[in-house]
């Protein structure tokens, strides 16, 4: 055999083609009849090992199980995974070179899927809350983890004692060209009917025929190391694939408490700063406006870990003649104005949620006597479903939902079922170890997490059901989002802006686009043409090969 493995060799493995190609169509053909919309997810059924086993562990997280019944499950994928690795990696191995006996090559590969499930378990948890609370802010910290782990093992289960060397340069260029196959092939099915879903799913199986073929020739001319010395003997002896893959997640880790110490600062956009209009029309938005300038009334509702009451001093200065008013995630007080909060006030169930926005839009109306518009950023707007659906006749105005959850609950834990879930206790120990290296402490963001667990779905429903239709409507979505949306396409009442996920309540450049549209003028996007539209579209598909599996039937409204 020639270094380059040609492609004339790799044609004459007809039963390598036929079982990764005829794998991912069978996939994609249970799925179209099953989970339509999981669909883009199909062709990495016959990946390479370790993007494989990424594959397997969200499916595995997908339904929430008892510990018990995730035992027995895991153990039956286990088995077949490997026994699905194994058979790949004898089809592809060079004909002229004995191929490695089927129960020396099973133990590796049952070896490496395990080792693999184990390191990538944060980043799956991370997924299933991605699917949870729908935010692109763990997609992006998931997503580099992955990678970076099945980078780390992309020689695993094929290299003779793999464990025991970094991977060669040409398996972990084998592994991203396989990833980017697999997220093209993502959004190609994402947008087409079922037998071009069907065709592309067999092409992208043939691509993965070839790395495995690539990985294979490579493996055949690979030998384990020898050493003479004592010291060589113990350094060659190291796990070097585990302990990279491993530190990984450390480094993820350190990045993580780097940017809640503000060590590395995220590109977040400062907020606007109050005008001398502010100061005239009640500071805090505690107070009325002037005698014949009040127009309107706004409840501005900000995200999780803002503080009150400034965050409305942007909108305030935008809107001279409207009474602006913060939500406080603290409640009221005995005046009926809002209590001064800090960052660690909103981990609230989605009810109680709800309720208190209930409770100081009507104080607002009151105060005004005229219907309240809502302007809800992030976790504002699940308080805004919540609201609608427990409080259905509430004087509103217009709602604009900046950086929205566009519908949350995809996924669920229901407990109390069988017990804890491993999801759940899984989801429950990332919210503690990261609420344990934030400001917000250590329980995070739990109580938020199991009530839109819960409830996020129907009160989503609600909301962009008949409820909400007599309600005038503008959803600003930043680019990053996009990460996280559904593959529906955006309706027309959808904004995208070139921005990450929160920060928008102070954004100079969506400021213009709320004010007009609360003054009932057309929220044009200065410069917008469609192409980010375009862009957030792509995003979307291109991405919905790494979430969980979306087990859907219909898109949200």
């Amino acid at each position: 055999m020639t270094r380059g493995e040609p492609a004339e060799g790799f044609l004459r493995h007809r039963g390598l083609i036929l079982v990764a190609a005829g794998g991912a169509v069978a996939e994609a053909g249970l799925l179209t009849l099953f989970a339509p919309a999981a669909r883009p997810m199909a062709p990495q059924v016959t990946a390479l090992p370790a993007l494989a086993a990424y594959h397997d562990l969200r499916w595995l997280f997908t339904d929430s199980q008892s510990w018990f019944g995730f035992a027995c499950v895991l153990t039956a994928a286990l088995v077949a995974r490997s026994a699905m690795d194994t058979v790949l990696l004898r089809l592809a191995w060079p004909r002229e070179v004995s191929a490695p006996r089927f129960s020396r090559a099973f133990w590796s590969c049952m070896a490496l899927t395990l080792l693999a499930w184990l390191l990538l378990l944060p980043a799956v948890t991370l997924a299933f809350g991605v699917a949870v609370l729908p935010f692109s802010w763990p997609f992006l910290a998931a997503l580099p983890i992955m990678l970076g782990i099945v980078a780390a093992l992309s020689h695993g289960g094929v290299i003779v004692a793999w464990w025991r060397r970094l991977p060669p340069a040409r398996t972990i260029g084998w592994l991203f060209a396989s990833f980017a196959v697999l997220s093209a092939a993502a959004a190609v099915i994402a947008h087409v009917g079922t037998v071009a879903a069907l065709a592309v799913a067999a092409v992208t199986g043939l691509v993965n025929a070839r790395a495995w073929y690539g990985l294979a020739g490579l493996a055949s001319r690979l030998h384990p190391r020898t050493a003479e010395s004592v010291p060589a003997r113990l350094l060659l002896g190291l796990p070097f694939a585990p302990v990279t893959a491993l530190m990984v997640i450390v480094l993820a880790v350190g990045v993580v408490r780097l940017i809640f110490t503000g060590t590395i600062q995220l590109p977040v956009t400062p907020p606007v700063s109050a005008s001398a209009a502010d100061v005239t029309s009640g500071g805090s938005g505690g107070g009325i406006a002037a005698a014949g300038t009040v127009t309107g009334a706004v409840l501005v509702v900000g995200g999780w870990g803002s503080s009150c009451c400034d965050a409305a001093n942007g909108l305030r200065g935008a809107l001279p003649g409207m009474t602006v008013r913060q939500f406080s995630y603290a409640g009221l007080d005995a005046k009926g104005r809002p209590l001064p909060s800090g960052p660690g006030a909103d981990d609230l169930s989605l009810p109680e949620l709800g309720d208190r926005m209930a409770v100081q839009l009507m104080k607002l109306h009151q105060l005004t006597g005229r219907p309240v518009d809502v302007v809800a950023e992030s976790e504002g707007t699940l308080g805004v479903y919540a609201m609608l659906d427990r409080h259905p006749h509430l004087p509103i105005g217009s709602v604009v939902l900046l950086s929205p959850i566009v519908e949350p609950g995809q996924l669920s834990y229901p407990s109390g079922r069988d017990g804890p879930s491993v999801s759940e206790d899984a989801l429950k120990e990332l919210n503690h170890l990261v609420g344990g290296m934030s400001p917000y402490g250590p329980s995070g963001a739990q109580h938020l997490l199991d009530s839109v667990s819960r409830f996020g779905a129907r009160y989503f429903a609600a909301a962009t059901g008949p409820q909400g239709e007599s309600i005038r409507w503008l959803a600003v979505i930043p680019l990053a989002d996009a990460l996280t949306l559904p593959v529906c396409g955006l309706p027309p009442d959808v904004v995208v802006v070139p921005a990450f996920h929160g920060g928008l309540l102070g954004d100079g450049s969506v400021l213009p686009m709320v004010s007009a549209f609360l003054a009932g003028r057309p929220a044009a996007a200065p410069g917008q043409d469609g192409r980010l539209r375009v862009a957030a579209e792509v995003i979307t598909s291109v991405a919905s090969a790494w979430r969980m599996p979306d087990t859907r039937s219909a898109c949200p409204g």
